[in-house]
């Protein structure tokens, strides 16, 4: 019998490309490139190509972020035709023509560059010389790979035309075409999870799966920059100096005279500095622009402060939740996020902010949810496909803007939308729904398909 997953995965394909069929009605995502190397560092772009001259290679090892002057990644393994790995680094730049620009091929530090990876290519041929005049292979990666280089509308919060067809279906078919859809979206988080851990081992693809679900929506490339800038292994091996490297590496320790602080924050914050100062100058390059912190519109309890406060407790209780995630049992992983504790941070908001009233959980209850559906439970689905029975028994927490807007487009002010919402499996699949479909449609509901495709269910 097929699972549902796959027959939401079947049901959906006629529809993608009718959607795709209308005019953009702006240019496609761009990605900086920031953003272009860490989607290849997480394996986005996959780990086989063709050179520009039509060889073969493939990425035996990604390296590590480059913490000195030169290439992007350094300890890089590749190999080109199935021959034996080559190591050495690998550059990514936008453009091919950004190896000269940047002045790469007369500066030594780019003597050991094995593969020059780019973006666009321009009208001109440019070749990727070093200063000893050895040609480096090129690949050329296509950003409209990336789901998130599609165009993506941003749905009006109104009811569609979905609302009458799905009006009409009995609650449990309304419910079983969400969780189809949310099988399909668990089923596509453990491959993600999977490759990752191909590419960098289980342990370092755990800790930067759960350092992006720190980081949410908002600060989710921040996070999982840090979680590969500074990788598990490195933290562990830092021991007590892990936190001062994921504050330092942040931006987030202020550089000002530490007595405008109240007594507790100048204890806190120079402790922090004592630890972070002799290992400054080693990860200065890797860190953070304030440009990339996305700070307004934050509950202060959110503030990526604290985050970085429980990133940190992650590393120090790191066998913990490595058991944690073997076992996938959400009881247990609530149990240990409840008890984190930090003695500064479970009463401050910011170095900033005044104590607050009472003590705040270091991770709240729908920040546990949030990585129990998008990494322990597809983890746990992964070793034992049971699992979705204990998936589908989440309880929702709190909503967002887009399962808000998802909900009324679908449901309108329903009485079954509430009811339907009180699974956090079933707003995973309201999501899932809503950008397959909302945010591809460019018609406003006009030419979308869903809604006579719900009566083939």
């Amino acid at each position: 019998m097929m699972e549902p997953g796959e027959r939401y995965a079947q049901w959906r394909q006629p529809l993608l490309p009718h959607l795709s069929e209308t005019p953009l009605l702006g240019p496609e995502r761009t990605f900086t490139e920031l953003e272009l190397q860490t989607h290849w560092f997480a394996g986005d772009f996959g780990r086989d190509f063709t050179t520009t001259n039509g060889e073969p290679v493939k990425i035996v090892q990604f390296g590590v972020w480059n913490r000195e002057a030169g290439p992007d990644f350094a300890e890089a393994a590749v190999s080109f035709d199935g021959g034996e790995p080559i190591r050495g680094a690998i550059e990514l730049d936008p453009t091919a023509a950004d190896w000269e620009r940047h002045g790469h091929a007369g500066n030594p530090n780019y003597a050991g560059v094995v593969l020059h990876v780019f973006t666009s290519s321009g009208p001109a041929e440019f070749f990727t010389r070093t200063t000893e005049h050895r040609l480096v292979p090129q690949v050329q990666i296509d950003p409209a790979t990336l789901t998130a280089a599609r165009q993506q509308i941003v749905p009006e919060a109104k009811p569609g035309r979905c609302l009458g067809p799905l009006g009409a279906l009995p609650e449990e078919k309304a419910r079983e075409v969400l969780l189809a859809a949310a099988q399909f979206r668990l089923q596509r988080k453990a491959m993600a999870l999977a490759r990752l851990a191909e590419l960098h081992g289980p342990d370092e693809a755990l800790f930067q799966a759960l350092a992006a679900a720190l980081g949410y929506k908002s600060n989710k490339l921040p996070f999982t920059l840090l979680a590969q800038r500074l990788p598990l292994q490195l933290l562990r091996k830092a021991r007590d100096r892990a936190d001062a490297l994921l504050f330092g590496v942040s931006g987030f320790l202020p550089s000002v005279d530490l007595s405008v602080y109240d007594q507790p924050t100048r204890t806190y914050l120079r402790e922090l500095w004592e630890k972070w100062w002799p290992r400054r100058a080693e990860f200065q390059r890797l860190s953070i622009t304030p440009d990339l912190w996305r700070l307004s519109g934050q509950r202060p309890a959110n503030h990526p402060q604290r985050r970085l406060a429980a990133l940190a407790q992650i590393v120090r209780h790191w066998p913990h939740v490595r058991a944690l995630a073997k076992r996938g049992d959400p009881a247990e992983v609530r149990e240990f996020f409840t008890q984190l504790y930090d003695e500064y941070w479970d009463v401050h908001y910011t170095v900033s902010s005044k104590n607050a009233a009472k003590p705040m959980a270091l991770v709240g209850d729908s920040r546990v949810t949030e990585m129990l559906v998008n990494v322990f439970l597809p983890l746990a689905w992964t070793r034992d496909p049971k699992r979705w029975l204990t998936y589908i028994q989440i309880p929702a927490t709190l909503t967002n803007r887009r399962v808000e807007v998802a909900a009324t487009r679908l449901f309108g002010d329903s009485p079954r939308r509430r009811e339907l919402l009180k699974k956090a499996a079933v707003q995973q699949g309201l999501l899932q729904v809503y950008e397959d479909f909302c945010m591809q449609d460019r018609s406003d509901c006009e030419r979308c398909l869903f809604p006579q495709q719900l009566a083939r269910w």
